[in-house]
């Protein structure tokens, strides 16, 4: 898997953002591709490698092809990119980025959603910025996005609307619920650039552990000194190896009837904890109670949260940033009465950590067999010994490979 980290801590831009992904190894004849089944002969791309405030970056140029371009509302823009032919990835991505930025612009100006114009934005410039970060997001394999807080500047700014206040309206409105801070003068994050950040990555998140395979560093159109006018992109593969970072939310609960719980947690797990638990507590004035913690993954946070005001009757929910140390796993199956049963095989770069039977197929397995369950996990955990799978075994020595399961965790 290929995860991108983008880091707007200098602000962003949709060209910003494009030049750090060419540069990261996004091909661009493949953005070009993208962007001429859109908007077939408007739009021309190029890339050059320029300075800002010292130090290298890549710069894309989008320039008109031509000069009748027209202003085009949302309703023009879906129907261009739903008949263009592009892979299902990047129309969906671009589909959706230009809904976000229509609903911000909808409800900046109070109109209809279907026909905000994107004269602010530019409609074939802000086309070939979306459709070829999307294009470019794609023909990287990225399979996984975060985002740095927002620089989104400070002052004003002039629009077709007159001046206005930085952060802008449209921009502020897409960046409801991240985390932005001004950053320095003028306006540094664009409603494109910022539409593309929050739909592609959705979490503004620390960079994550991760192995390292590219960085590219897009830069804007300013050269402001002593302060890198630029958006960094950084590639890389999960590090299985590393701490993982994750999200502790609990929440104290008094009120809630005790025979809802077990659904609370099984709802929590299908959303996406890592693990959601329960410990009894005595509140003020001797109330009996519940504390409710769940494990978030860190792009799980937001969902997580609102699961646990939707399933719950609690008011608040606390956050606590951990880090999370895990073994990597899979399963495998041994012979049981008859019957391939599955079992966690925990390991470190091969060498089993720990081998358990899943439980819940040992259950099932027993009712099937009129057997005591605990029988059936003996019988288990005998054949996984019997397979070699003890602690210090090495997998490929075994012969064995491990297979991921839908579902397991």
């Amino acid at each position: 898997m290929t995860r991108a980290w983008i880091d707007c801590s200098a602000g962003v831009a949709g060209d910003m953002l494009l030049a750090a992904l060419v540069d990261a190894g996004a091909a661009l004849p493949a953005v070009r591709a993208a962007v001429e089944a859109v908007v077939p002969g408007e739009v021309a791309l190029a890339c050059e490698e320029v300075r800002r405030a010292g130090l290298r970056a890549a710069y894309v140029t989008v320039s008109p092809a031509r000069h009748d371009h027209a202003h085009r509302t949302w309703h023009d823009v879906r129907g261009l990119l739903t008949r263009a032919e592009l892979p299902a990835p990047v129309r969906e991505n671009a589909l959706a980025v230009f809904a976000r930025l229509a609903a911000a612009e909808a409800r900046v100006h109070g109109t209809a959603v279907d026909d905000v114009h994107f004269h602010e934005v530019g409609a074939w410039d802000s086309i070939a910025d979306v459709v070829g970060t999307c294009a470019a997001v794609h023909d990287l394999g990225v399979t996984g996005v975060t985002a740095s807080p927002i620089a989104v500047g400070s002052g004003r700014v002039h629009t077709a609307h007159g001046e206005l206040p930085v952060p802008a309206p449209a921009v502020a409105e897409l960046c409801g619920g991240w985390r932005v801070f001004a950053g320095g003068d003028g306006e540094l994050a664009t409603p494109t650039g910022v539409a593309l950040v929050t739909t592609l990555a959705r979490t503004c998140a620390a960079l994550s552990p991760m192995r390292l395979h590219a960085t590219g560093v897009g830069a804007g159109t300013r050269d402001v000194p002593g302060r890198p006018n630029v958006v960094r992109v950084l590639l890389g593969a999960p590090d299985e190896a590393a701490t993982a970072s994750a999200v502790l939310l609990e929440s104290n609960v008094d009120d809630l009837d005790p025979r809802a719980w077990p659904s609370v947690l099984t709802a929590l797990l299908d959303a996406g904890a890592h693990d959601a638990w329960l410990v009894p507590v005595l509140m003020k004035k001797g109330r009996p109670a519940h504390t409710l913690s769940v494990l978030a993954p860190a792009n799980h946070t937001a969902s997580l949260r609102d699961a646990v005001f939707r399933l719950t009757s609690t008011l608040g929910v606390r956050e606590h940033p951990v880090t999370r140390s895990t073994l990597a796993r899979g399963w495998t199956h041994v012979a049981v009465h008859g019957t391939r049963l599955p079992v966690k095989v925990g390991h470190r770069d091969g060498t089993v950590v720990q081998a358990t039977p899943e439980y819940a197929d040992a259950a099932e397995l027993a009712a099937a067999r009129a057997l005591p369950v605990h029988v059936v996990l003996t019988a288990a955990t005998t054949a996984a010994h019997n397979a070699g799978l003890t602690p210090g075994a090495s997998l490929a020595a075994l012969g064995i490979t491990l297979d991921a399961l839908p579902g397991r965790a």
